[in-house]
């Protein structure tokens, strides 16, 4: 049986080494596919920790501006079958600085022109967009909605969404909410959402949450699956795919909503989550207000159904508890 050859950019990050341990998982647990593992990384070396976890993965260093390190890539690795595009620069804030930077990393010039460079089409693009391409001025958006972002970070995910659907024949592009879940197996350094707030709410004392703007979280294993299910999909079928998705969780949450079902898990004093709104805290960055997403194609697509936000804390967090 020939091996499938998965790419993941971006496989240090959050998202990519969930990713990588599960399409690692899969070989280890006989599925219809055996997969060839790779990943970028910006930094080096890649960590430790990660290479252990999964020995038979080859890591690259890619300079995503330039495009230098994909050539090696084609020299040892070949075609992948499927690329997911898990890098970015995500932090609103840091797009708002360095828009120039943010467009370079953001817009995936250097991995499509790469692709582009082998002869056949069938490599699949996986690419990670956002659900701040919306503007937040209704509830539950859909893929159909016009995209008109608020800040450069949306701007940026727009401009890579029209980039990849103009210049490559097969992508899923799937337009992400806020991603949480159990820590990598290489820590990353950023702050994960449940974790921060259950540390925070630990320390008894009183913490602010907007309560005024709406999000529909997922849980990163849901988001593995479906990313999975596109894998395994492209490579059953090897039909054209062309699909733009908005992936999130089931429940539209504002800030203080998330805060309080971390509570009613752990059994903290509910008191301590202080309600205020988002226009009492310059962030530096504007921020859409509600940017909840309506996932009825994900489900009728995939058939795939994200857990609760209150089951996701709770996965999360026994979880961690056990490692």
């Amino acid at each position: 049986m020939s091996k499938v050859k998965i790419l993941v950019v971006g496989g240090t990050g959050y998202l990519g080494q969930h990713l990588l341990q599960a399409y690692a998982h899969a070989n280890a647990n006989g599925t219809p596919f055996a997969f060839d593992l790779a990943f970028t990384h910006h930094s080096s070396p890649p960590p430790r920790l990660l290479l252990d976890a999964i020995p038979s993965s080859l890591p690259f260093q890619v300079d995503f501006k330039t495009g230098s390190g994909f050539e090696a890539i084609s020299n040892t690795f070949g075609q992948p079958d499927v690329v997911v595009n898990c890098a970015a620069i995500s932090v609103p804030r840091a797009c708002e600085i360095d828009p120039d930077n943010a467009h370079a990393i953001n817009v995936p010039s250097s991995l499509v022109k790469w692709l582009q460079s082998f002869e056949k089409n069938r490599t699949l693009l996986i690419h990670l967009s956002t659900d701040q391409v919306y503007e937040g001025e209704k509830s539950f958006y859909k893929e159909e909605d016009n995209a008109v972002p608020v800040n450069v970070y949306g701007k940026t995910k727009v401009a890579a969404e029209e980039f990849i659907s103009e210049n490559f024949p097969n992508f899923a592009i799937l337009r992400s909410s806020i991603i949480y879940g159990p820590q990598t197996v290489s820590p990353v350094a950023k702050s994960l959402p449940i974790q921060w707030i259950d540390g925070s709410l630990a320390k008894g004392e009183k913490v602010e949450f907007f309560h005024d703007e709406f999000r529909c979280p997922i849980y990163v294993m849901d988001l593995v699956s479906i990313i999975l299910a596109l894998t395994n999909q492209w490579i059953s079928e090897g039909k054209q795919m062309q699909l733009l998705l908005n992936v999130g969780g089931s429940d539209r949450l504002s800030r203080v909503q998330m805060a309080e079902a971390v509570a009613l898990f752990r059994g903290y004093d509910t008191s301590l989550i202080k309600s205020v709104s988002a226009s009492s805290v310059d962030r530096g960055v504007k921020s859409p207000a509600d940017i909840s997403m309506d996932i009825t194609k994900l489900v009728q697509t995939l058939k795939i159904y994200p857990v609760s936000f209150k089951d996701g804390v709770r996965l999360t967090l026994t979880t961690e508890a056990r490692e």
